[in-house]
């Protein structure tokens, strides 16, 4: 294990390596900042190649700086093949006793696990370290499934977490990485791209395309068909593209079994039900609820879903014909997301407001239209908010680039602006 040892250290801050720690995305880190100096395990959970890593190292960078010595922290990433071998708990634990061997570190130990859920039985590691007093050691550990915690490690960990999803960049950070001015030019570029990290390295369209078509599949291959065991993986694939094409519409199970049977393709509920739960989990895709403005309730049946990344319907299913609009609301749910909110789709009466969003004791209304410049399109916009009549903020967001008047209460917001008024 020594050998080992050794041979990641090119990956960690010993020694002062420089270590790539990328665009600095301190909305993550001051979140998780704040969460640090405790025996609370810190939970990252997103998109494979979202940029969970990098936040990890940019914490542990942050720690040094603060004065916290390099050989206090440990960085494994799973996904290094210098780690292949590294598959149980057991080989865990040889591993974080032959660092501490080697390193010697005094005092708290931060240890940072990159992809654990490749580690079998890592959650006896997790939850032994994080409880030793007599050898003190705080975790972040960060993994690529929703069901990270779940079920008995919910339990086995209760009280003693704490989790942040991370989602690829938002638009600040994209002008940031960009360095564009905030403005309709730069977010229409915004919608048309991608934002994924690792896209702003690359140049031209045809090498973007081709490294968000790899990340669908090593999603596809590695988090669902070879963690689910999954059969038919052209219905998966399939099942896939359908929610991009359907992306911001209401739809059902049955509405996509009746799709697949027009193309004679059978399949039946409790197949499309379980497909559709491997892409949530793998965070390929989110779903949006349908909520009862008035009874304050979810309402079972059809929902909404919307992608993680508008990469994959710009560089891989852009033929099928939707405008901004489309990528627009799209983009407005991914910033609701990240500021924290849980977000439905709102019914009132024969209405639908576009989103409902929940914060602890704050709520928001949005409406999302591209575009107030027609009569009749303002009207049916506001209509749905002006239904509602408790005193929660109500927002139409379009892309005009001007300031509305504020209309019974309701306020407009160009899109490029929402991420300041959520703080995000």
């Amino acid at each position: 294990m020594i050998e080992l040892i050794n041979s990641i250290r090119k990956y960690n801050f010993w020694d002062a390596n420089p270590v790539d720690t990328g665009y600095r995305r301190t909305a993550y880190t001051d979140k998780i900042g704040q969460c640090i100096g405790n025996k609370l395990i810190k939970v990252l959970v997103g998109q494979r190649r979202a940029g969970k890593s990098y936040i990890l190292r940019q914490i542990a960078s942050k720690l040094i700086s603060q004065g916290v010595k390099s050989e206090n922290i440990l960085y494994i990433n799973k996904e290094y093949m210098e780690l292949i071998t590294l598959r149980s708990v057991i080989e865990l634990e040889e591993l974080y006793k032959a660092y501490l061997q080697e390193l010697k570190p005094e005092g708290k130990v931060y240890l940072f696990i990159d992809e654990i859920q490749y580690i079998e039985g890592w959650e006896r590691f997790v939850n032994s370290h994080s409880q030793d007093f007599a050898e003190p050691c705080e975790l972040f550990i960060s993994g690529s499934n929703s069901n990270l915690l779940s079920g008995e490690l919910a339990t086995l960990l209760s009280g003693r977490y704490v989790k942040f999803e991370v989602f690829p960049f938002s638009y600040t950070e994209y002008c940031g990485i960009t360095e564009q001015e905030v403005g309709i030019n730069s977010y229409k570029k915004y919608l048309q791209s991608g934002a994924l990290p690792e896209l702003f390295n690359l140049s031209g369209d045809e090498m973007k395309q081709n490294y968000i078509s790899s990340i669908k599949d090593t999603v596809m291959l590695r988090d669902i068909v070879s963690r689910y065991k999954v059969k038919d993986i052209k219905l998966l694939d399939n099942l896939f593209v359908y929610l991009v094409n359907s992306a911001a519409n209401i739809v059902s199970v049955t509405n996509i079994i009746n799709f697949f049977a027009s193309k004679k393709r059978k399949t039946n509920y409790e197949t499309l039900s379980t497909y559709i739960t491997y892409l949530e989990n793998s965070f390929l895709v989110h779903r949006a609820e349908r909520y009862n403005i008035k009874g304050k309730d979810t309402i079972s049946g059809n929902c909404k879903f919307y992608l993680n990344d508008l990469s994959y319907r710009n560089y891989l299913y852009s033929g099928y014909g939707y405008g901004l609009g489309y990528l627009l609301e799209n983009a407005v749910y991914l910033s609701l997301r990240r500021a924290g909110y849980q977000v439905y789709v709102g019914t009132i009466k024969d209405a639908e407001v576009d989103f409902v969003a929940i914060k602890g004791d704050r709520k928001l209304y949005l409406q999302v239209t591209l575009q107030l410049t027609e009569e009749q399109t303002v009207e049916r916009e506001y209509r749905s908010l002006k239904l509602i009549d408790d005193n929660f903020d109500k927002y139409v967001v379009s892309m005009d680039d001007y300031k509305i008047p504020t209309n019974e209460g309701i306020e407009h917001l160009s899109a490029w602006n929402l991420d300041k008024v959520l703080g995000s």
